[in-house]
């Protein structure tokens, strides 16, 4: 199963609690991002093109903490840039786990071997490493040949140390569902991970790279095969099964992009992760202050074709609850 019984449980409380106090919009997860610095410089990838004096910031522990307390999310994941690189990131999360937050530390993998250490084992805890493809395709991904035996090598000992093990992999226009299926299986039974997370790549604006980005057609025809035949449910797909029916084109979701909120060193982003349309302070403001019903397919059109998770998973999610055979399919089947 790619989503732990004990987060399930959680989050279901969490849902049931924002229903009973009447609020229409509410946080699942946060997307933090301690810096932007990064260790690799990918064409699909916008972060590193910030000027130098913002890719010098870090957050620190207690504005981490803070934001958390604040929105009230159950989740975190911890992105970047490379969080690896913030010198205090063991801190960061230990703080986060202690507050029972499940945390998700995201890493492209370079410098995990030489930082497993700071960290411990924690069912409120997992490592994500970022795995595009198999070996020629994951090293052009990130402009870095070697990069996916370091990162192979870095999961397996991350599973030997007793870490809870996930993968997040974007694709493009350039992907065939038989070399998605390949990594998917590589993933599953050769490395063992015990999630994966996948997502079609968004074009945003900010990325070197802007010729491969899957457009809504695309992305629906890619999934479709990938997940012909049944196959979903041989992979620990750290997704609800909505949501792998939205990739798929067998129903539509609204985006919720309140739902996953970006949180940086530049402050909570409008309106999502993927989209900069400027920074506030705090999560309330962000929810006052933006004008919600100008985002999402049909109205933007920079999200014209986005189907990315971060907007789209929450209405999964909400959906879900909405339906008891929604429910016991996410219950006893998960894909």
């Amino acid at each position: 199963m790619g989503i732990p019984l004990r987060q399930n449980a959680r989050l279901a409380r969490h849902l049931a609690g924002q229903t009973i106090r009447g609020r229409r919009r509410y946080p699942l997860i946060v997307e933090l991002e301690p810096l932007f610095a990064c260790n690799l410089s990918c064409p699909g990838c916008g972060k590193t093109s910030h000027p130098r004096e913002i890719l010098s910031r870090r957050m620190t522990v207690d504005q981490a903490i803070a934001g958390m307390a604040e929105c009230g999310a159950p989740m975190v994941s911890i992105a970047g840039g490379e969080p690896l690189i913030h010198r205090e990131i063991h801190t960061m999360v230990q703080a986060l786990v202690e507050e029972r937050l499940f945390v998700y530390l995201c890493t492209n993998g370079l410098l995990a071997r030489g930082r497993f250490d700071a960290f411990r084992p924690s069912p409120y805890f997992a490592w994500v490493f970022h795995v595009d493809g198999l070996e020629t395709r994951h090293d052009e991904a990130v402009s870095r040949p070697g990069t996916f035996n370091e990162v192979a090598a870095a999961i397996l000992e991350a599973k030997a140390r007793g870490f809870r093990v996930t993968t997040n992999s974007t694709f493009f226009s350039d992907d065939s569902p038989e070399n998605v299926a390949a990594l998917l299986d590589f993933l599953t039974f050769d490395l063992k991970v015990d999630a994966v997370m996948l997502s079609p790549a968004f074009a945003h604006s900010a990325a070197a790279d802007q010729d491969r980005f899957l457009a809504e057609a695309a992305t629906r025809r890619l999934f479709r095969e990938v997940f012909a035949h049944g196959r979903r449910k041989k992979w620990p797909l750290n997704h609800s099964p909505l949501f792998l029916d939205f990739l798929e084109g067998r129903l539509e979701l609204p985006c919720t992009p309140w739902a996953i909120p970006s949180f940086s060193v530049l402050g909570w982003q409008t309106p999502c992760y993927l989209l900069a349309d400027g920074f506030v302070e705090t999560y309330a403001e962000l929810l006052e202050a933006t004008d919600w019903e100008r985002y999402g397919r049909g109205r933007d059109p920079r999200c014209a074709g986005c189907m990315a998770h971060c907007g789209h998973e929450p209405s999964a999610v909400r959906a879900t609850t909405r339906s008891p055979r929604a429910i016991l399919r996410a219950a006893f089947s998960q894909h």
